[in-house]
């Protein structure tokens, strides 16, 4: 089955570009597709082979894709001739007669494209239905190969069928080998002599093993070389030699056997009843070296420091062996199924190449399985202490449960149950090791090549001012899309050849109908609009980066507007412009601004209450940015927290307190509660000194202390002049209220405790008391108190 997807991969390659030869005109191309949508309507009425049915489903998926791109033209035909339509207005008994006839005619045109659109759009559907049918056929007939049951291999019915069978079976081999024979003789007769004819053929073997030998080694050489030398990076060169030698793995076999082929044929020593049997060889070749160098690109056990994959060296040496056993049974199972088509064998001996063929499978996979059971014992013999992993066990486990039923599967006699356990266990393993070369490949290459010490990341800072880590984002970003679409891909693969579709054609026509766009509320999504929204989108925001630049840059300080003023205009221009980015990319995606403000309505209810702080916040920062009640720079107290402004944004504003740390403070905080700005109206701070001296002391003397410490103290301010008050009089003290200015509240404590180092050192060259207020204490017998009062 993994055969006939390899080789439908293989023919589909150079018949790809004639896709490109089809029709311009949108109505050829939907009459072609309608073709093609009859003719395999008129197939399915008939009895159809596997082979047929493969093609009858491609070419219903073409059809189905040629009639959604020529309804897509013709719809763009059909928008045009609406726009003409409108653009007459509507239509009055005084129009010109040339006006009345080029309506009438664009009426016409309308007409019979809208016709074309509607014909298309059903041809699409019946393109779509035909593709599901044939699906379902190939499934139901799938689920009746595995569900068929015939004697146990065990059973004396199995033998006696298979020595039954053994001389009709005998008799078509040594037919086929009559065919061909006498095929090579007439065609020796007609041609060169055997000498002659000989020497084609032999330079296709020699050809085939230089290829394989020094071709293949040569190759290598030439690709370590170019990774070490040229490369990027360490994991960047240990995938591409990883993917590399796939490649390398993969082409060499097929190119050989495609030599050695081609060299039979020129030779006329390769009939035509056996170019089925040729054919074969060449697939089962080729993915017998795409298994073996899949898997050992993936254990790499010659080379461990290029080895991608976290395997450590005993169990890659220890698995290896089993990887080439592995494409020795791919290559025997493939090449036992060609041989069976070309000769035509009975039932019987299908029954026992499939029996030998899960043999084969189920001794490699017990094999396997304990090979890595004994190196997992021996591990934890040498650490007992290492913790167990619990995803390998569960593998194995599996493993083994999947050994147990294909075992009682041939055994009970389902010998199509079992094979396909097997070749789904060997599809996957070979399958899963591609995968994941590549799926580490893409992840090495974008977070290598879009990473902010790269040279294409340090081009992108210079160019267009990105900061590093949006470059490293980018990378991460575009490593887990690719790998999810390789994931994806593969998971599609790996059900493909069982009965699951249509196999490689079925996912390259999903792929191209998911090319061709999906239909959501009436907004076409594809591939293709979703890279030009994306690229629109980073045209917008470098419009918006460049004008900003601008704006802050250029505009703003030619204004006479403060700092904090131009943060305002910055930040609301900066979200208008991003906005505005946001909708015209919206607008490439085709979601129109009716349809935006749509959504805005349907979810304002769940805004209103969901969202409820966010967007009060949001509103309070508008206000903030507005009325501006606080601006940058302001000095401001919330509750027991004061400090800098330094920045005020739509959701929250910074505050830096006097520790170093930073308050954030949603703004609805700011707008709803009471701050206290000491610089809204002024700048200016005041300094508050407040003291008490005795009754007898001078207090002018004590008035001239003050105003000459003042005076002294350089950050005070002749303007406002400093104020000396005597606030009052109270226990035999005189009580100082005493009051300066300074250019700003941040200066206000240093300024201060200046002050009130040279009032400490005056009043005590003065010898004038400061202290506290001398307190009596008197004490009353309480005996007393109590005689007193006693009537």
């Amino acid at each position: 089955m993994s055969m006939r997807l390899l080789l439908a991969f293989l023919l589909a390659l150079p018949a790809a570009p004639s896709s490109a030869q089809a029709p311009d005109d949108p109505a050829a191309r939907l009459a072609q597709a309608e073709a093609d949508v009859r003719a395999v309507d008129a197939a399915l009425d008939r009895r159809i082979e596997d082979d047929a049915r493969d093609g009858l489903r491609d070419r219903a998926v073409a059809a189905r894709i040629a009639a959604t791109a020529a309804t897509a033209d013709l719809a763009e035909q059909v928008a045009l001739i609406d726009a003409r339509i409108a653009g007459l207005g509507p239509a009055s008994r005084t129009e010109a007669p040339d006006l009345r006839a080029q309506r009438r005619r664009l009426a016409q045109q309308h007409v019979a494209l809208d016709s074309q659109v509607k014909r298309g759009r059903l041809i699409g559907v019946e393109a779509q239905q035909l593709a599901a049918e044939l699906d379902q056929n190939a499934a139901e007939q799938f689920s009746q190969t595995i569900a068929a049951r015939s004697p146990s291999p065990i059973s004396p019915a199995f033998w006696t069928a298979v020595f039954q069978s053994a001389p009709r079976d005998i008799r078509r081999i040594e037919g086929l080998a009559r065919r061909g024979a006498a095929q090579i003789a007439d065609d020796g007769r007609a041609t060169l002599p055997w000498p002659a004819r000989l020497g084609p053929a032999l330079l296709g073997i020699v050809a085939a093993i230089a290829i394989l030998l020094p071709g293949r080694a040569a190759a290598h050489r030439l690709a370590l070389r170019f990774l070490v030398e040229g490369a990027p990076g360490h994991r960047v060169r240990r995938s591409a030699n990883a993917i590399w030698r796939v490649l390398v793995g993969t082409l060499a076999p097929l190119l050989a056997a495609t030599v050695v082929m081609a060299g039979l044929r020129w030779s006329r020593l390769l009939p035509e009843a056996w170019g089925g049997l040729a054919d074969g060889v060449i697939v089962a070749v080729t993915f017998a070296g795409f298994a073996a160098s899949a898997t050992g690109a993936l254990l790499m056990r010659s080379q461990p420091s290029w080895r991608v994959a976290p395997i450590a060296d005993d169990v890659a040496a220890e698995l290896r062996p089993f990887s080439w056993l592995l494409a020795g049974v791919a290559f025997i199972g493939y090449m036992l199924d060609a041989f069976n088509v070309a000769v035509g064998a009975s039932a019987a001996a299908l029954g026992a190449t499939q029996a030998a063929e899960i043999i084969l499978h189920l001794v490699l996979l017990a094999g396997a399985l304990l090979a890595l059971g004994r190196l997992r014992a021996s591990r934890a013999d040498q650490d007992a202490a290492a913790p167990a992993r619990t995803g390998l066990g569960a593998a194995a486990l599996l493993a083994w449960i999947v050994v147990i039923l294909a075992s009682l599967a041939l055994l009970l006699g389902f010998l199509g149950f079992a094979l396909f356990l097997m070749q789904l266990i060997a599809w996957g393993v070979v399958l899963g090791s591609a995968t994941y070369l590549l799926m580490t490949a893409a992840d090495d290459l974008a977070t290598t090549l879009f990473a902010r010490d790269s040279t294409l990341g340090r081009s992108l800072s210079r160019a267009l001012g990105l900061r590093g880590a949006v470059i490293d984002q980018f990378g991460v970003l575009l490593s887990g899309v690719l790998r999810v679409v390789l994931a994806l891909t593969a998971l599609g693969l790996f059900f493909s050849p069982f009965g699951a579709g249509g196999g490689i054609g079925t996912v390259l026509g999903r792929l191209g109908l998911l090319a061709q766009g999906v239909q959501v509320g009436g907004v076409s999504i594809s591939p293709g609009t979703i890279v030009r929204g994306v690229v629109v989108l980073c045209i917008g925001l470098t419009l918006v980066r460049a004008f900003m630049g601008w704006l802050e840059g250029k505009y703003l300080p030619a204004t006479d507007l403060d700092g904090s003023a131009r943060n305002s205009v910055g930040l609301v221009a900066r979200y208008v412009g991003i906005a505005l980015a946001v909708i015209w990319a919206l607008a490439s995606l085709g979601i129109g601004v009716e349809r935006i403000a749509l959504l805005l309505s349907a979810l304002s209810v769940g805004i209103g209450f969901g969202l409820q702080a966010i967007t009060s916040n949001f509103v309070s920062g508008l206000i903030l940015l507005a009325e501006r009640p606080i601006k940058i720079g302001d000095w401001i107290r919330v509750g027991t927290d004061e400090g800098d402004v330094k920045r005020i944004s739509v959701r929250s504003t910074e505050i830096a307190l006097a520790d170093h740390s930073t308050l954030i403070v949603p703004n609805s905080e700011l707008i709803t509660k009471s701050v206290l700005n000491k610089t809204l109206a002024s700048p200016l701070g005041r300094i508050q000194i407040q003291f008490a001296v005795p009754l007898e002391t001078d207090a002018d003397r004590v008035r001239a202390i003050v105003a000459a410490a003042f005076a002294q103290e350089a950050a005070v301010l002749d303007d406002p002049a400093p104020a000396i008050f005597i606030d009052s009089i109270a226990d035999g003290r005189i009580f100082f209220n005493c009051f300066a200015h300074v250019a700003s509240p941040r200066a206000a404590y240093g300024a201060r405790s200046a002050i009130f180092t040279m009032l400490l050192r005056r009043f005590r060259e003065d010898a004038i008391d400061i202290g506290t207020v001398p307190q009596r204490l008197e004490l009353v017998d309480g005996r007393d108190a109590i005689d007193t009062h006693r009537p």
